[in-house]
């Protein structure tokens, strides 16, 4: 899968994010886990939400990033990655001048369904 042929979208409570979904069960037929690229402006992101039942991850590509999780707040470059334990309520906002290219790992599949999402 080539990123930039996946179909664009913009997240659910995400605000100036746009993502492309990579693997999962409507790419690529994954039906355990679910692979994203994305892209988020500088001020913008995750508002604090969680996902009862799934497990996510977010390798940093390029950019800078502040990942909130249970209380507590990291900065992440390119390279660096995090983590958010399921059910864990956490946010996710780009800094810095310059957008922020992420991959985002789900397990189970996300999937942008409302009912997957606890703000």
């Amino acid at each position: 899968m080539r990123s930039d042929e996946a179909d664009a979208y913009s997240p659910a409570n995400h605000t100036g994010t746009l993502n492309r979904r990579l693997v999962g069960p409507g790419a690529l037929g994954s039906q355990s886990m679910e692979i994203l690229r994305g892209t988020l402006q500088p001020g913008r992101g995750a508002e604090p939400h969680a996902h009862p039942g799934i497990e996510q991850a977010v390798y940093m590509i390029s950019g800078q990033a502040v990942a909130e999780v249970g209380g507590e707040r990291f900065e992440l470059g390119a390279g660096d990655c995090c983590h958010f334990p399921a059910a864990s309520t956490h946010s996710f906002v780009a800094v810095g001048n310059e957008p922020a290219e992420i991959v985002v790992v789900y397990a189970p599949p996300y999937g942008e369904r409302p009912e997957n999402v606890v703000r």
